[in-house]
């Protein structure tokens, strides 16, 4: 996700190093994009105005921002930090109070639209933090998404994008289901697919992924292994704030069977494989 989101901000005209854990990626990202790469997350955020992240999980937000030769070594007062990563609310209010003690800014800025949103500049961006720091670092945003929110305070964009979650893992079981209903039916998918879409079953979920069901095609987008963190994030805040979270819990667990066959990185719309 963040080689093509950096490689908008390159092509609109920002001066960007860059830094991954994979140096050959990073390398690769300079060989077609200019700029620099740097050794470590703090070379790579010296001297800059705005700093931005997109890594796995909470402990690796925590590795290349507050960790040795994390990125808040080098960053100066008055820069923003963006961390577009899926995370807990909680690091990301974390985040918040450390990048505070350092007079930088912060915003939790997850996001939503899978590879092709990246690819194509068409990301949602949901976000939480200070409206100043929000508002310098929008415009930059932009540059790779064609929405971009401040939900409110700090956390406000993980917890928004927790929502967005629940919602797709219910989608993509019901489209699953569907989908299933429809072969043993003897129905065409494609056809079903196309004259439903028109109605109140309408939705990307659907459109985008109903055909690939049919035809038994995971090999791509966004990774059911990603997708079973997000729900755990999901399930842990629903227990902290007392939400039922019903649905959501019976998906992760059918995540879980296909992860324990070995199909991690297949798309998150492979629920179907357990019902074919």
């Amino acid at each position: 996700m963040g080689y093509p989101m950096a490689g908008h901000l390159s092509s609109a005209g920002h001066d960007l190093t860059v830094y991954n854990r994979t140096s050959a990626k990073a390398e690769a990202w300079v060989a077609d994009h200019g700029g620099s790469a740097a050794p470590t997350p703090a070379g790579a955020a010296a001297d800059a105005e705005f700093v931005f992240v997109c890594v796995g999980n909470d402990d690796d937000v925590r590795a290349v921002t507050t960790g040795p030769g994390g990125v808040l070594e080098s960053m100066t007062s008055g820069a923003v930090l963006v961390d577009n990563t899926t995370t807990s609310a909680e690091v990301a209010r974390e985040m918040h109070a450390a990048c505070a003690e350092r007079g930088v800014g912060f915003v939790d800025a997850p996001i939503s639209g899978g590879q092709a949103g990246a690819e194509n500049g068409v990301l949602t961006v949901m976000c939480g933090g200070d409206r100043a720091d929000f508002d310098r670092a929008a415009p930059l945003m932009s540059a790779f998404a064609r929405a971009v929110t401040l939900m409110g305070p700090s956390g406000a964009g993980q917890l928004t994008k927790m929502v967005n979650q629940i919602c797709i893992a219910g989608a993509i079981q019901g489209v699953a289901e569907g989908i299933d209903f429809a072969l043993r039916a003897g129905l065409d998918p494609d056809q079903v697919v196309e004259v439903i879409s028109k109605g109140a079953a309408g939705s990307w979920q659907l459109e985008n992924r109903g055909p690939t069901m049919a035809r038994g095609e995971f090999d791509f987008g966004f990774a059911l292994d990603l997708m079973r963190k997000d729900l755990s994030i999901c399930l842990r805040e629903a227990d902290r704030i007392g939400a039922e979270l019903e649905l959501t819990a019976m998906v992760d667990r059918f995540y879980s069977r296909l992860q324990r066959d070995g199909h991690g990185r297949w798309d998150s719309s492979a629920l179907i494989h357990l019902l074919r």
